[in-house]
Formats: structure tokens, C-alpha cells, sequence
């Protein structure tokens, strides 16, 4: 059917919708804003523009890939996302829908743009300047919406925040606002292009970080080394043993008993608290009693001598100084002695290197295969017990067995008689 020029007629007085945007990178609240464009337009013809800017701030997409992602992501708007790289600012495409012969040009806008768009195209309205000339009979501003930056959903996405996601290599955060119709790898795409505009390295893992809970409170104080310590003297909890700690591991300790070594886990052992004993003396100095807490240093009773010196305020001094030498405090507050995890710790904090075997300062280590050996022998000692037992109680329960057979069989034979 041929067109008649009545139809011609009405084509020329329709209005044009457009949206002009940056959409760096496109993202599911602009999928909201081309819904709405789209129930706006009716019958109407409407376009979607993106910025051709380029930049490694707010333009990291090149405008070429940006088109590709967007159409890929709004597949429904695919034929309206126009790609013309003559049209640089919003200037060239109203000089370019005038020459097409639309005269009434709508824009749908955020709130942000609304008052902007409104005063600057309309004062160039049949006004001729660099750009060109146009004269529509009217140009609209229609507000798409306020957006929420504080708002979890999509009201409060933006190309702002999905950069910030980007550039702190936050994948998950970033993919929960890529438009819907975008598959995981696609999101990755694009992802990846805002990292290399912003001029950071391809991510090509994606791994998500999970923060575990503490699996037991035993374990995270042993790692924090405010558990054990070499030389600590334990109490074995299954027989009520005392120990002392020669070896830490991993997730266990290995102590000695009687001249034998034993693998425990960390809560078959507890440390034994060491009685704490104070002394009172009076420094007629300061008119007052002072308190020293013997279980603190690391000498016996008999050793400490208080003189007169002692008791003034050099020599209170001193006795700090002494505590200080053996002893540390831990992060709950427990004084306890200085030992190989206090060091290790130490030497972290100051930014040392760990020492190598050969070096001056390197720990003697246990001879793990001596102490396999010995924990082996003493496991197949207990076996051997443990199969004597069993054979004991074996032969004592067929006993018990054949003795009751034969009473059972002596009763049956008295009943026949």
C-alpha cells in the first residue's frame, strides 16, 4: 500500500523521546530510566544517546564498547541505541533532529540534569552558533525520577559507585547492579573494561572472600600465642598427669612425661596455673607498704634480697626493670615468660626476616622422626596392652559360658533320672 501525503503529514508533526547519557557503565537503574522513556514515547518515536566522553575518572568505557554493552544489557532497546560518532554533544543531535524534520523534542532526564538541559537547549532555540541551527516549535524536559544514593536497591545505583566497586575489585557488589538480561561473563566484560579505563590490571579471578567464624576459641587464643609456650608445665586432662610442653604445632602440642614425649591436641592439655606469692615491705621512704609479686620473676624465694637500696625508689626501679626482662603481657592482660612465640611475634612487629637454618639466632628444632618413632613405640605399647586385655576378657567370658553349659546340662540330666 502506498503511503498518501497524509501520512507524510503526520509523520512530520510527531515528537521525538530521546535520552542522552553517559552510561559508563550501563547499569540496571538505566534499564528503570529507557522503561520509563519507552511509556513516556507512546507512539512516539524515542531514541537512546550515550556519550562519546572518554577519560580514566568518569569515562572509562570507550563510547564504541559502551554501545555494545548497552545493547547486550537492553536487548529490547537494542535498535534504539543509536551509534553516530558525528553526533559528539547534545547540541549536534538537536541540530541533526531539526534537519530531520522533527519539531517537538522531548528529553527525559534525572532530576539532576532536568533544570540544565531546560535552560540551555531552549536558549539556543532558532539561535545560530557554532554548533549549528535548530528551531523547534518546542523542547520538553521530562524529570525520570530523584535517585537515592543512601537507597541498597537499584534507586540508589550509579556509575559512581559501580567505579568505586570496580576500582577496589569488589566483583560481587558490581555484578548485583548489572543490568538483568547481562550473563556472569558479560558482567565480567564489563568489569573488566572500567578496570582497564581506570587504568588497573584484568581481573581473571573472581573469588568471593568469606570471614568463617572462629571454629574454637581454644584454637584462635593458640594462634594468637596467648596459649602455650615451650616450657609451659600442663596438666594431662585424661589421666591427670603433669607434663611439660616441648613442641608446638599446628593444631597440637607434644609434651614430656617421665623421659616420654606424647602428641596432644590442644584441649587435651591445660596449663597449670603457678601459685602466686606476694611480699610485703615497708619503704620507710614513702611511709607505705608495697607489694611485690614473686611469681612474676624468675627466681625462687630464697634468692630475692631486699636492702635498704632496694626499698627506695632506684631500687623499686630495679625490680621493675627485672620483671620486665623475663616476662611479658599478654592481650588478655596475663603476665606470662617470654618464649618462641613471644619472639616470632617480635620479630614480625619489628620487620624481620625469619631465621634460616645455619643462622646464629636459629632455634633447635625437635627431631620430629625421633619423636614419630617414639610416639609410635608408645601407641603400639598401648595396642599390645589393649589386645592382652581383650584376650583376658575373652577367655574369662568363654569360662563363664562353658561353666554355665555344664550346669545347665548337670539340671537336664537330673530331670530325666
Amino acid at each position: 500500500m502506498i503511503n498518501s501525503f497524509k501520512n507524510y503529514l503526520v509523520e512530520e508533526e510527531k515528537t521525538l523521546y530521546i535520552v542522552w547519557g553517559r552510561m559508563n557503565p550501563p547499569t540496571a537503574g538505566h534499564e528503570k530510566l529507557l522503561d520509563f522513556l519507552k511509556s513516556k514515547a507512546g507512539n512516539n518515536p524515542f531514541r537512546i544517546y550515550l556519550t562519546q566522553s572518554e577519560d580514566d575518572k568518569k569515562n572509562p568505557i570507550p563510547f564504541v564498547q559502551k554501545v555494545k554493552f548497552a545493547r547486550k544489557g537492553f536487548p529490547q532497546y537494542a535498535r534504539q541505541i543509536m551509534m553516530d560518532k558525528k553526533l559528539k554533544t547534545i547540541f549536534d543531535a538537536m541540530v541533526s533532529f531539526y534537519n530531520e524534520g522533527f519539531k517537538r523534542v522531548v528529553i527525559v532526564a534525572g532530576s539532576d540534569r532536568v533544570r540544565e538541559y531546560d535552560i540551555t537547549l531552549n536558549k539556543y532555540n532558532g539561535q545560530k552558533a557554532r554548533h549549528g541551527f535548530y528551531n523547534f516549535e518546542r523542547i520538553s524536559v521530562l524529570n525520570a525520577g530523584n535517585r537515592d544514593p543512601e537507597s541498597k536497591g537499584v534507586e540508589g545505583v550509579s556509575g559512581t559507585k559501580l567505579r568505586g566497586y570496580a576500582e577496589s575489585g569488589d566483583f560481587t557488589k558490581f555484578a548485583q547492579y548489572m543490568p538483568k538480561k547481562l550473563s556472569n561473563s558479560e558482567a565480567k566484560q564489563v568489569y573488566n573494561a572500567v578496570r582497564q579505563g581506570l587504568g588497573l590490571k584484568e581481573q581473571k579471578e573472581f573469588k568471593n572472600h568469606v570471614q568463617l567464624k572462629p571454629v574454637s576459641q581454644i584454637r584462635e587464643s593458640y594462634v594468637d600465642g596467648k596459649l602455650f609456650d615451650v616450657g609451659d608445665t600442663v596438666v594431662i586432662k585424661e589421666t591427670g598427669e603433669v607434663a611439660s610442653v616441648k613442641h608446638l604445632g599446628t593444631n597440637y602440642v607434644i609434651v614430656e612425661k617421665s623421659g616420654n614425649q606424647y602428641r596432644k591436641w590442644l584441649d587435651a592439655v591445660e596449663q597449670v596455673e603457678q601459685p602466686r606469692v606476694e611480699y610485703e615491705v615497708f619503704n620507710e621512704k614513702l611511709n607505705e607498704n608495697i607489694y611485690y609479686d614473686v611469681a612474676d620473676f624468675s627466681v625462687s624465694k630464697d634468692s630475692i634480697i631486699i636492702s635498704n637500696e632496694d626499698v627506695s625508689e632506684a631500687g623499686m626501679q630495679k625490680f621493675k626493670n627485672f620483671e620486665a626482662a623475663d616476662t611479658h603481657k599478654t592481650k588478655d592482660g596475663r603476665t606470662a615468660k617470654k618464649g618462641l612465640w613471644y619472639n616470632i611475634h617480635q620479630k614480625r612487629k619489628r620487620g624481620e626476616k625469619p631465621a634460616k637454618p645455619g643462622d646464629k639466632d636459629y632455634p633447635k628444632t625437635l627431631d620430629i622422626e625421633q619423636t614419630m618413632d617414639q610416639t609410635r613405640a608408645a601407641i603400639s605399647r598401648e595396642k599390645e596392652v589393649e589386645g592382652r586385655r581383650d584376650a583376658a576378657d575373652k577367655k574369662r567370658h568363654d569360662s563363664m559360658l562353658d561353666r554355665a553349659r555344664m550346669r545347665r546340662t548337670r539340671m537336664v540330666n537330673r530331670s530325666t533320672k
